[in-house]
């Protein structure tokens, strides 16, 4: 009854590997039905040819025609060269299953580390070692194939140490049971496998690795370009609607009693409507760079236009380009929101300069709502502004005014050689000695 309840054991074992078998092999068939898709669209017309796809990945199924060295023992136990066939049989059926077992779960990180796969390679390993010993011959050449299960396990520090040990050890076990002259033979072939078998898979690990990480930053690439542009257009089509949106309800006011005030107003839409599909385009391009020259100029346009009056004054030393551009931006945002929320009457907007730092202050004298409904920085310009600011070194602080209103204030390191444009200090605004 005990050799029928082990027959047992060992056919439900079968089983068992007979269904890990299937399954890895419809995943492989799965994976490899992927990248046979993959590359057919790759080659499509129009296909970017250059981003290459890494395939299915690696599975057990790279290891096991390595179990064809073991055909020698094999093919002794059919021709009744080894003593107790049984015995080997079992040993040869008990090997190849824990080969397969580790081999398959030495692709998966998680369940490479477990100790479930460890203590089957050293169960593999004592199997190795019995049946070498007990046997010799050809079947000393499964020390190579538990080389490369144990390649394919231990892929880190450790790896170096444990396949100087496995080869003395595989080495020492074919001295004592063949001679000497196989015995460095078995070594090194044990050490090569083991080394080469971790290599070759860890390489193609961080193959896959880089590959997902490359991938991942262009997508990451996308979704700034995206949030750029969103931000750009944000800021160039609030401003610009507002401005139109004030000017025509001026024309509307001009209109019945003054025509001539009427057009001019009309005149200044039309402008401001060429202009904004201007720097729409440079937006789309990705080439504007704003101006705190021209921005103040407009900025005193469209206050005067709500019947805000403008004070402007700039002093100090002169800006870098990219200082003046991220002030520009600044500058149109803010002013767009006092013509849209604050109901003012005045509008200060002062630039001061000093040799390491630049500051912008906008001010308004209205309800001290300069954020759209709700009031504080929580407007979507202002928070994108906030993050392009800090990106540079700078700030943004946004909110009501001590005495009234709503200020916004911006700090950025200054720099640069070019002197700041005449064109800033616009008719009508003031400018104090620098």
């Amino acid at each position: 009854m005990t050799w029928m309840r082990r027959l047992r054991c060992h056919q439900e074992k079968l089983r068992t590997g007979r269904h890990r078998w299937r399954t890895e092999w419809r995943r492989w068939r799965t994976e490899r039905a992927r990248f046979v898709a993959a590359h057919r669209a790759a080659r499509k017309p129009g296909a970017d040819l250059a981003v290459g796809h890494p395939g299915p990945p690696p599975t057990g199924f790279t290891l096991l025609p390595w179990l064809l060295m073991g055909m020698g023992s094999f093919s002794n136990l059919l021709q009744g060269e080894a003593g107790n066939p049984w015995i080997g049989g079992l040993g040869l059926l008990a090997f190849n299953s824990l080969y397969i077992y580790v081999t398959f779960r030495a692709f998966d990180r998680a369940k490479r580390r477990s100790a479930s796969t460890r203590t089957a390679l050293g169960l593999l390993a004592a199997l190795t070692t019995g049946l070498a010993l007990g046997y010799g011959g050809s079947w000393l050449m499964f020390f190579p194939l538990l080389g490369l299960a144990t390649g394919a396990v231990l892929r880190g520090p450790w790896l170096g140490r444990a396949g100087i040990l496995l080869a003395l050890y595989a080495g020492g076990v074919t001295a004592v049971r063949d001679d000497w002259a196989n015995a460095t033979t078995m070594a090194y072939g044990t050490f090569i496998s083991a080394m080469v078998t971790a290599a070759i898979l860890s390489l193609s690990e961080a193959v896959r690795e880089l590959r997902a990480a490359r991938e991942e930053l262009a997508r990451r690439a996308v979704e700034q370009e995206r949030l750029r542009f969103s931000r750009d257009l944000h800021d160039l089509l609030g401003h610009t609607l507002s401005v139109v949106v004030v000017k025509s309800e001026a024309a509307r006011r001009l209109a019945p009693r003054d025509l001539a005030a009427a057009l001019a107003q009309i005149s200044d839409i039309e402008s401001v409507g060429r202009q904004a599909l201007t720097e729409i385009r440079e937006a789309v391009t990705g080439y504007r760079e704003g101006s705190l020259a021209t921005e103040l100029v407009r900025a005193r346009s469209a206050l005067s236009a709500a019947s805000v009056r403008p004070v402007v004054r700039q002093s100090g030393a002169p800006l870098a380009p990219q200082t003046e551009a991220l002030l520009g931006w600044v500058v149109r945002e803010a002013v767009t929101n006092v013509v849209r929320h604050s109901r003012a009457s005045r509008c200060d907007i002062t630039v001061e300069a000093a040799a390491e730092r630049v500051r912008l202050t906008v001010t308004d004298d209205g309800t001290g709502t300069g954020a759209g409904p709700g009031g504080g920085a929580g407007g979507n310009g202002l928070k994108g502004l906030t993050e392009r600011l800090a990106a540079a070194g700078g700030s943004l602080t946004a909110g009501p005014a001590p005495r009234g209103g709503f200020t916004v204030t911006a700090d950025l390191p200054a720099g640069g050689d070019q002197p700041v444009p005449p064109a800033a200090t616009a008719p009508g605004t003031d400018r104090s000695p620098g």
